[in-house]
């Protein structure tokens, strides 16, 4: 299973230098788990930085995977992840669903980078 932060949905969708390393798992929408919270961001940024129509679209390929609320039990477990990790809200939410999930988490935030379960790229 492969979750994919929501800067690593940015940057595919921006075709950004590391677009391409986010491709394999964005792709394979069967084993691809999208946290809800990724899907706020995303649409959040999409929508500030072109227009609602392309945030649609952005959301409308995000849900060709799993889409995962966040429930009452993910929460508490993120919230402990947060502390143990020192990560904001959403990271540990993303977190706490791909330890939940068994997932890898594709990602190019560097708050991620040195967490067993990831694979980061650094930013270009």
């Amino acid at each position: 299973m492969n979750i994919v932060d929501s800067s690593g949905w940015l940057a595919y969708f921006a075709d950004e230098p590391n677009a391409g390393r986010f491709q394999a798992p964005l792709k394979d929408t069967a084993s691809l788990i999208v946290p809800s919270v990724t899907i706020y961001e995303v649409f959040k940024v999409v929508l500030r930085e072109s227009n609602e129509n392309h945030a649609i679209h952005a959301v409308a390929a995000m849900q060709k995977g799993e889409v995962v609320d966040l429930t009452s039990n993910l929460a508490v477990f993120a919230s402990k992840l947060s502390l143990e990790h020192r990560l904001p809200m959403a990271d540990s939410i993303i977190l706490a669903t791909a330890k939940e999930y068994n997932a890898l988490i594709w990602t190019q935030d560097s708050d991620f980078e040195h967490i067993s379960g990831v694979k980061y790229f650094p930013k270009k």
